[in-house]
């Protein structure tokens, strides 16, 4: 077995696959050199969308810090503006307090303090039926006058 054949001669031709890995190889610089041409383009991408996201990070802190200030600024108005209504309403008060005493003072100089006192008591006829029952409780006793 050791003779060789026309037919042991056929397969010498291996030499006929290293020309596609040669094919392979410079079709991969292109490829190669493609894919880093889109990894840059992508980083270039990723690196402005950064850039977008820092200056909307930046900007909506600066909103936020204005929106921060003006609600302060209306918080302390308007703290400001409720202890003015509250001593004007406090004047108010004492002013209606004195105007009061001032009428109450000019009814009893002028002797009409019974009067309003009269009116104060048909107000509440309650009590002014509470003292009528008293008065008269002593007077009359089963019925009967009780003399004295």
């Amino acid at each position: 077995m050791l003779q060789m054949t026309s037919s042991d001669s056929a397969p010498l031709p291996v030499s006929a696959p290293p020309a596609p890995m040669k094919e392979n190889i410079t079709s991969v610089g292109p490829k190669t050199a493609e894919l880093n041409e889109s990894r840059t383009e992508l980083l270039s991408r990723i690196q402005g969308l950064k850039q977008d996201l820092q200056n909307w990070r930046s900007k909506l802190n600066t909103q936020v810090k204005i929106y921060h200030d003006e609600l302060t600024e209306l918080k302390k108005t308007l703290n400001v503006e409720v202890e003015q209504l509250r001593t004007e309403f406090q004047e108010l008060r004492n002013t209606l307090h004195q105007q009061h005493e001032d009428v109450t003072a000019s009814l009893r100089n002028l002797g009409l303090q019974d009067v309003s006192q009269g009116a104060k008591d048909a107000e509440d006829p309650k009590v002014e039926a509470k003292d009528e029952e008293v008065h008269t409780s002593p007077t009359k006793e089963n019925g009967k006058g009780v003399e004295n």
